[in-house]
């Protein structure tokens, strides 16, 4: 029978009708339906203690403002969305891109489509110059899709590194994190951990237990207060996804958009930058701790900071603020821990933030009150010169306005690395109980005269004596002025209004760098 044959004998059936309010009806089901998620699922995801992928990203982003990409893409699996919500939306009016991985579909594993959507979001995230959230809740890569959810995890980490220092990265660890999928939180530029439902790692529980006998559980592997505390890949820690979320929102009003645009200002209505409570926190005797967060309050507006890295290196601070609206980045000496002494932990927690804030061209302000370097083997073996040299090098490299503080100590080779005049600080300013010097008075005494004590008759007596007299002439608080190394030294109570002067007048600074494709930082 020919075709013609069949056409003429039984003429085809006329296709049903179909109206446009049927088909936006089957629309806006199949929308639903997607967004509302298994309710099975949804239950035991709140069981656990956590919110769902959309609960999230209504908690992260400005109501209403959220535009997904791809929720009708399917994976190997069949489901749609195939485990994650992707899109862009605004926080405080400001345009971000954002992903959410959801764990009521096949755990939030990792598969081609999957990995798709990210790199997606990823490259758009790019092409605008907008920040990316990255919101991690995923059992790892998707067994079953092999080499190819690998694969995906390769071109997440590869945007990544392309997107590093162009646009503020923040990865939210909300759930297991583990395996490769590790790796892209710690190439962020900032880690938010939730205690108890968050957990990251290499190598589970179950593999360390088989291969060193060691019994650990998901908590004590790669909890939040371990990344928090100990290995430092943490940097905000927080008892709840609420909490969280909203320090992510506080953290972004800080940050620019992008490497080509300025920190965002706001109006700045306080005339009074006089704080005469500064004389008295900090004691004028060098040995007596005092917090250096309380000078914080007094030199940032309105008394708030955001602390990066609080439970990590606690002898170091690193924290965003603004001063007169304009956010700065501030690093400090922290006396109440350690005596405020660099060490291996400290140098890297502060050149990180050092690089940060330069490439994103946030200015820096540094306060010194540091006894010198941690002394011991330990330090030493785990590579002290090496670590300070991160520091030392992000101090050097930084182009940004570059305003230093000396409280009172400021000994040796850490007196250098944070951030002197000598490698390349813009101003200076020194308090009146300022001590540069190559080491403390007494300390400098026992070397240089040690024949003299060895011989005297009352080594005691012998020593206060030079010590006052080394502290004279070589450590009084306008030694370092005099010779130029120090701009000005000014009462403790002028402090806000001298470095708000002091980044007013380098606002506009330019530094040309030689050409070269890269430095090699002593990593």
């Amino acid at each position: 029978m020919s075709i013609t044959e069949v056409d003429v004998r039984q003429p085809a059936r006329p296709a049903p009708r179909r109206s446009m309010p049927e088909l936006r009806d089957r629309r806006d089901q199949l929308a639903t339906r997607i967004a509302l998620g298994d309710a099975g699922a949804v239950e035991r995801q709140h069981r656990l203690g956590k919110r769902t992928a959309r609960e999230r990203l209504e908690l992260l982003l400005d109501e209403g403002s959220f535009v997904e990409v791809e929720m009708y893409r399917k994976g190997a699996g069949g489901a749609y969305t195939d485990g994650v919500v992707a899109g862009s939306g605004t926080v405080d009016g400001r345009r971000v891109f954002v992903y959410a991985q959801d764990f009521t579909i096949s755990g939030g594993s990792l598969g081609a489509a999957h990995a798709a959507k990210i790199h997606k979001v990823m490259d758009l995230a790019l092409a605008t110059g907008s920040p990316i959230v990255a919101l991690n809740d995923s059992g790892g890569a998707r067994i079953q899709e092999g080499v190819q959810a690998l694969d995906g995890y390769g071109g997440i980490f590869r945007r990544q590194v392309e997107a590093s220092g162009v646009i503020p990265q923040i990865a939210v660890v909300l759930g297991p994190c583990a395996g490769g999928a590790a790796y892209s939180p710690a190439l962020a530029d900032f880690t938010f951990m939730v205690r108890d439902t968050a957990q990251m790692y290499l190598t589970g529980p179950d593999v360390v237990a088989a291969v060193s006998g060691e019994r650990v559980t998901h908590n004590q592997l790669g909890g939040a207060d371990v990344h928090g505390s100990l290995s430092g890949v943490a940097s905000f820690v927080h008892d709840d996804e609420d909490s969280c979320l909203a320090d992510v929102r506080y953290l972004l009003s800080l940050l620019p958009a992008n490497n080509l645009e300025p920190p965002p200002a706001v109006p700045h209505d306080d005339p009074d930058d006089l704080r005469p409570a500064l004389a008295d926190l900090v004691p004028v005797e060098p040995n007596r701790p005092y917090d250096m967060r309380d000078v914080l309050v007094e030199l940032l507006d309105d008394g708030e900071f955001l602390e990066v890295h609080q439970g990590w290196a606690g002898n170091v601070l690193c924290a965003f603020g603004r001063l007169h609206g304009e956010v700065v980045g501030v690093v400090g000496n922290q006396p109440r821990v350690l005596a405020g002494v660099l060490d291996t932990a400290a140098s890297q927690k502060a050149a990180r933030f050092v690089r940060f804030c330069d490439a994103f061209g946030i200015p820096l302000v540094t306060l010194v009150d540091v006894p010198g370097f941690l002394p011991g083997t330990e330090q030493e073996y785990g590579g002290a010169i090496r670590h300070g040299a991160k520091l030392l090098y992000a101090y050097c490299e930084a182009s940004v306005p570059r305003v230093q503080v000396i409280l009172r100590k400021a000994y040796g080779g850490a007196y250098i690395v944070m951030d002197s005049r000598s490698i390349g600080c813009d101003l200076s300013l020194a308090w009146p109980t300022n001590e540069i010097a190559v080491m403390g008075a007494e300390a400098a005494v026992n070397v240089v005269h040690r024949k003299e004590l060895a011989a005297a008759a009352d080594p005691d007596e012998l020593r206060a004596v030079l010590t006052a007299k080394y502290t004279e002439e070589l450590v009084h608080p306008y030694y370092a002025a005099e010779r130029g190394l120090v701009d000005d030294v000014i009462d403790p109570a002028e402090t806000r209004s001298a470095v708000a002067r002091g980044l007013a007048v380098l606002r506009d600074k330019r530094r040309r760098v030689p050409a070269r494709k890269h430095g090699n930082v002593p990593l």
